[in-house]
């Protein structure tokens, strides 16, 4: 009986199964680490004193907000009766002298929300840049 050889051909196609291991292993670590980057940290923001702000001729333009969240502009001690007063007389502030400082001075009990809007009506009005006042640390 004759035997007859084979030739032993070579396999044309790619083993994709260890790939398809690997891929299946990166997607549980994925979906185990995913919950954990999605929490938020606490975060105890430092303290530092700033430098003063230096002198300019002109008055600044202070929107003051007290801890009843009424909105006072400069030294004016009756509260303004619309927000939009602010970004009406600051728009025209910034045209008559285009040097004057722009700051918000809010007391620390005040919704973060009534800072914000404060300060997007002033941006609202074209200003660029809004100083935040605070006080100074007491070592």
């Amino acid at each position: 009986m004759m035997r007859t050889r084979r030739s032993k051909r070579q396999m044309s196609e790619i083993n994709v199964v260890p790939y398809i291991d690997v891929m299946l292993v990166l997607l549980v670590i994925f979906m185990v680490t995913a919950p954990l980057l999605m929490e938020g940290v606490n975060v105890e923001l430092p303290q530092a004193s700033a430098k003063a702000v230096s002198e300019k001729s002109t008055e600044p333009f202070v929107v003051h907000i007290d801890a009843k969240e009424q909105y006072f502009i400069n030294d004016d001690p009756d509260p303004i009766q619309s927000i939009q007063e602010i970004r009406i007389k600051a728009d025209i502030v910034r045209r008559n002298s285009p040097e004057t400082e722009f700051l918000v001075r809010a007391d620390k009990s005040v919704r973060y929300d009534a800072v914000v809007q404060a300060m997007v009506l002033l941006q609202q009005a074209g200003i660029d840049g809004v100083g935040l006042v605070t006080d100074s640390l007491d070592n």
